[in-house]
């Protein structure tokens, strides 16, 4: 078992790392307080790559690995939160699938694009009524000669105000209920196709999450990704293949709080000394330090799987579960160690925890991973 990284493995990450405290921290603070969007900032991400990275050359992809995706997930996520999610779903909800299971066409027209960052990609899967249980898709698409005609609604579509291409889950076929979903790529501007007001969230308030409204909305028949009553098999399969993607995000909020609660201990002074030197200090410190190595640890393992072309599932999800809750864990001790700076925003550490939340809901709540987790166990 080798633990060390390749050069260019520490290349990419001391590369994230440079560019998330010199471009992404400076407005992390005030795109938090404002939602705004950081459109500057994924266009300079583009440049270095970061919005295709495993996306083979041949279709305008950086061609990096698993890890070295993993590695800069956790750098800017460790940063902002909300830049990390806007780079994982570009990466692995949306260009990894089209590249595994999208026709010619589309990797022509739709993935040389999102690999380089010149377009942005969604995801959309949930519905009012078809969360975790994503078998009850509401939203239909009909055939009319060669367009199909979509209806419904998606809702929680992180990108969706921003993205220039939509993938979208339609029951095709009710009668056959999963096995009649198929997913399609509808561009922004479509006619019928329009999106809900911007959603007011808790925390990653600087990427933009709002609903999808389709009503007669024409979609060529060649924007279908892969065929007809797929998609639902496409959906979990680019879920299981994205998973990492937000173990990396939550293992990156978990570091900054390690971090930020240790650089304050070291200058926080009670009862004659820093904090620091205290044990009920030190012991949270070394709880939160322990917890933030093993979470990455698994979410490194799960990368490093996939790369060496082996079974994955249970250890991306297993990262998933993990690295999502030492998240919480950890900002919830930051902010205890902070006292009542910790309740303010000036101190940052507030956000890691408003950020922090949502790594346990989206790609698979906590409990739906621990459903698949506990299916892999005991497939054989």
């Amino acid at each position: 078992m080798n633990f060390d990284f390749t050069e260019e493995q520490l290349m990419i990450q001391q590369t994230a790392r440079e560019f998330a405290e010199s471009e992404i921290a400076p407005t992390a603070v005030e795109r938090d307080k404002n939602g705004e969007f950081p459109t500057e900032i994924i266009k300079k991400m583009s440049e270095l790559g970061f919005m295709g990275m495993m996306v083979d050359p041949k279709y305008d992809g950086a061609g990096m690995d698993t890890v070295s995706y993993a590695l800069a997930m956790i750098e800017i996520s460790k940063v902002d939160a909300s830049v990390g999610v806007i780079m994982s779903v570009n990466n692995s909800l949306v260009t990894f699938g089209l590249e595994k299971w999208g026709s010619d066409f589309i990797k022509e027209k739709y993935l040389k694009p999102l690999a380089r960052g010149e377009k942005l990609g969604a995801f959309a899967l949930s519905e009012p009524e078809a969360g975790s249980d994503a078998t009850q898709q509401q939203t239909m698409a009909v055939k009319d000669g060669d367009h199909w005609v979509i209806n419904g609604m998606k809702n929680w579509i992180t990108n969706g105000l921003s993205a220039d291409y939509h993938i979208v889950m339609a029951q095709t076929d009710k009668e056959k209920r999963h096995k009649g979903i198929t997913a399609f790529i509808v561009e922004k501007g479509t006619p019928g196709f329009t999106h809900g007001v911007k959603e007011d969230k808790l925390g990653i308030k600087s990427s933009d999450t709002c609903s999808l409204i389709f009503e007669d909305c024409r979609v060529p028949e060649e924007n279908v990704i892969w065929e007809v009553g797929k998609g639902f098999n496409f959906a979990m399969n680019t879920l299981n293949g994205g998973r990492y993607g937000i173990a990396s995000q939550a293992v990156g909020i978990a570091q900054a709080s390690l971090e930020a609660a240790t650089k304050y201990a070291k200058v926080r002074k009670a009862f004659g000394t820093e904090i620091a030197n205290h044990q009920a200090i030190q012991f949270k410190i070394a709880d939160m330090a322990t917890k933030t190595e093993a979470a990455k640890l698994l979410t490194l393992q799960a990368a490093a799987l996939k790369d060496a072309g082996k079974p994955y599932i249970k250890e991306a999800s297993m990262a998933k579960l993990y690295s999502s809750k030492v998240a919480v864990e950890n900002a919830l001790e930051a902010i205890q160690i902070h006292g009542g700076y910790g309740y303010v925003r000036e101190y940052l550490v507030e956000r890691f925890l408003r950020d922090a939340k949502i790594t346990e809901i989206y790609e698979g709540t906590s409990e739906i991973q621990k459903i698949i987790i506990g299916r892999e166990l005991l497939r054989d």
